[in-house]
């Protein structure tokens, strides 16, 4: 097995872990609150993101004052904002629908870096953005036929896509180079810090916790969390970005997928031609990136 094949796999199990992410928060939205599942989410990944420090031996980064509060914000965005909006936008939609509009992630994260930063758009970059929004049209623009499919839980769940876009965003004001690891084990950290004073206000309305809601929790912090963040970046080291990012497209499908097998969840064709906007948008915004990168390496 090559080192690029394994880049790869790493990254189609990564992002087949973010598609799970949508299924876990479903059950999650059935018995817990949105703000009391994510401190918890948090509560269990922090102490394991700090056992993976000390064993890689990662050291703590060198901050000035602003780019902790900066880091304040990035959690309360990316951590806190993405979790809580989509467990509570799953209280309404259905999770095939929730993982298309997860997809649309790469494309929301290009539109905000135009809107906010002032950069200047590609036509492909206009494209593949025209694309994730029909994509997500598709499943908002039809015959209602019940509240799983209702557009306020698509709005939470669009939402959650923007917070995680401005975490993206957020994240380049930073100057001092943060490990992958030590950023990973802050914003665990600081998301339970975020998030357990609002969850404090929610725990009196809980009536009877449901045991799976409480099992996908657990799921959710040590997959998609720790080993999710595992299998990313050892897949990353072995690929370039571009190529890295290509397989954020697996995500959407890997939630509409396991959405039917798991949930049993019909999978209508408003879904799976939003799903194909979303994968073309997708690799709209990358194939530019490849065909440069394969015209180097050929002049090269």
């Amino acid at each position: 097995m090559t080192e690029k094949f394994q880049g790869y796999l790493y990254l189609s199990l990564a992002m087949v872990m973010v598609g799970s992410t949508v299924i876990a928060s479903k059950l999650i939205a059935s018995g817990l609150p949105p703000f009391v599942a994510t401190a918890l989410r948090f509560a269990v990944a922090f102490p394991l993101f700090l056992a993976l420090m000390r064993l890689t031996q990662t050291s703590w980064p060198k901050l000035e004052r602003r780019e902790w509060l900066i880091l304040l914000l990035q959690a309360g965005a990316g951590s806190v904002g993405y979790t809580t909006l989509l467990i509570a936008g799953l209280r309404y939609s259905s999770a095939a629908d929730a993982g298309v509009v997860i997809g649309t992630l790469p494309v929301v994260s290009a539109a905000i870096a135009i809107l906010l930063l002032g950069e200047r758009p590609s036509r492909s970059t206009l494209i593949a953005i025209g694309l994730a929004a029909a994509g997500v049209l598709t499943i908002v623009l039809r015959p209602d036929d019940g509240a799983h499919h209702s557009a306020l839980g698509i709005a939470l769940v669009f939402g959650a896509v923007v917070c995680e876009g401005l975490f993206i965003l957020i994240n380049k004001r930073i100057r001092t180079p943060i490990a992958p690891l030590a950023l990973s084990t802050i914003m665990a950290g600081m998301g339970v810090g975020v998030a357990i004073v609002p969850a404090l206000f929610e725990a009196p309305s809980m009536q009877v916790v449901a045991m799976q809601s409480l099992a996908a929790v657990l799921y959710y912090a040590l997959v998609p969390t720790i080993a999710g963040f595992i299998l990313w970046y050892a897949g990353s080291a072995r690929v370039n970005g571009t190529e890295a990012a290509v397989f954020t497209a697996l995500a959407p499908v890997s939630a509409v997928l396991l959405a039917f097998a798991l949930l049993g969840e019909p999978v209508s064709i408003n879904q799976l031609t939003g799903i194909g906007c979303v994968l073309v948008a997708v690799l709209s915004l990358a194939m530019p990136h490849l065909r440069s990168k394969t015209t180097g390496q050929t002049q090269s």
